[in-house]
């Protein structure tokens, strides 16, 4: 989600001592590798479709996995956002490891916010985020602008853990960001509420039930189109692509209004799109956007593979398209 300021700080403090307990009580053999393969970096899963932590897709009821459910403080954390919960992990970076630079153009992130809470780390980890750069102190709580690109270094020795949560928020989650504090700002009177481990942690979460459309409606397409258009930077080939774009939208409208969700339209959505990429390949040769990525695929990447029947979990080769990152 493409935010006002590269990094703000909620106005949370967890007991990241409590938080590393119950990490630490969680056997070597649940974490697993990197999504993309990156060197040193490893994750466990907490909130994944029906709770299987083997589920990398991003379509389907969202619930927690047997290894959060044996956290409560955890859990409390995590119900302390006021937010419904996407798929969430436990992310950790070995020392001398990096993820490395990128943006995350998939459609998941478009509408989401990425939530950390550091629970072990060291003063020299270093988060880069467009051309901020800041050090998250364990049991702070940031949110982050995934649309620019972005970096974690780790130069120690010890491994970082943090947990990252992927939500829509909520009113109170977004009320909570209202009372942040941007990266840089003055911690003069900076106050954030101790959130501390309780007998009476939640039962319960706020996780996903519906996430991903089977077939994009014509205005969410709009919108989408719409932002990255008006993402790109100066380039005389941009209105050649305003109209390939009215043309698709105005496709896209007529097959709705036709066959809306329905199985026997996908199809015929499906043929749009791919005819609309055949044809702004050639004049989106060279647009960039804002954030230094190409306009075609930045397309491709949020709506290509969303545009119909989306739900399927993603082999390697699309999880790489995707921006699956830490």
């Amino acid at each position: 989600m493409k935010l006002q300021v590269p990094f703000i700080q909620l106005p949370l403090a967890f007991d990241a001592a409590r938080l590393s307990v119950e990490v630490a009580a969680i056997e070597e053999a649940a974490w697993m590798p990197h999504p993309q393969g990156m060197p040193g970096n490893s994750m466990l899963p907490l909130v994944a479709v029906n709770g299987n932590p083997a589920d990398e897709a991003f379509s389907g009821p969202m619930q927690p996995t047997s290894l959060l459910l044996r956290c409560p403080y955890l859990m409390q954390v995590m119900a302390s956002f006021g937010a419904v919960l996407g798929r969430s992990r436990l992310m950790r970076l070995s020392g001398h490891a990096e993820v490395k630079r990128h943006a995350d153009l998939g459609y998941y992130w478009a509408e989401r916010v990425r939530v950390h809470v550091p629970i072990v780390t060291q003063p020299s980890v270093r988060f880069d985020c467009g051309d901020a750069t800041i050090h998250m102190s364990a049991g702070e709580c940031w949110i982050f602008d995934t649309w620019r690109q972005h970096r974690v270094l780790n130069d120690a020795v010890q491994s970082r853990i943090h947990l990252v949560v992927d939500t829509i928020g909520g009113v109170d989650f977004w009320d909570l960001v209202a009372r942040g504090r941007f990266h840089g700002a003055s911690l003069t009177g900076w106050q954030p509420r101790p959130v501390g481990p309780s007998v009476d942690g939640p039962s319960t979460l706020a996780c996903e039930a519906v996430n991903v459309p089977e077939v994009m409606t014509p205005w969410e397409m709009s919108r989408h189109l719409e932002f990255l258009l008006g993402e790109a930077l100066p380039h005389p080939q941009l209105p050649v692509l305003r109209q390939h774009v009215h043309r698709l939208l105005t496709r896209w409208h007529e097959l709705w209004a036709l066959h809306g969700e329905q199985p026997e339209g996908r199809g015929h959505f499906r043929a749009a799109f791919n005819e609309f990429s055949t044809n702004v390949k050639e004049p989106a040769t060279g647009v960039l956007l804002e954030n230094q990525t190409l306009w075609i695929q930045a397309v491709l990447v949020r709506l290509g593979k969303i545009v119909v029947a989306a739900g399927a979990t993603p082999g390697a080769q699309e999880q790489r398209a995707m921006g699956l990152r830490a």
